[in-house]
């Protein structure tokens, strides 16, 4: 499940609506939500965020949440080394590799790192 479809999940717990009446309310299937949930599918559209937010009654700082948390659940990202040093090339073949193993606490660490570089 991706931040995004998780973050969802949650607000409609606390709403007590089902996924099949989201779905109805946003006038797409409840297939393909359940597949942007579970992040079989890519990023929503602004748009579709839009209208997530204001299915939720959402504004500001939570309405922000929401569309950095849909754009940081793309799952199927993909790294353009062209043009850049050998390194970063080996760092994201080998990152690719290793990335279904990662533990929590290593996942943590490199956001962490990233943190930093922010």
């Amino acid at each position: 499940m991706t931040p995004f479809g998780q973050r969802i999940r949650q607000l409609r717990g606390a709403k007590q609506v089902s996924l099949r009446a989201m779905a109805a309310a946003l006038e797409v299937s409840p297939a393909y939500l359940s597949a942007l949930e579970h992040g079989k599918r890519g990023m929503p559209t602004a748009g579709l965020v839009h209208q997530i937010c204001a299915f939720f009654d959402l504004i500001w700082d939570d309405a922000d949440e929401i569309a950095r948390l849909a754009r940081m659940s793309d799952p199927q990202v993909t790294l353009n080394c062209q043009g850049l040093s050998p390194a970063h090339t080996e760092l994201a073949n080998r990152l690719g590799k290793i990335w279904p193993q990662l533990s929590e606490a290593e996942i943590q660490s490199f956001l962490t790192l990233l943190d930093q570089r922010a």
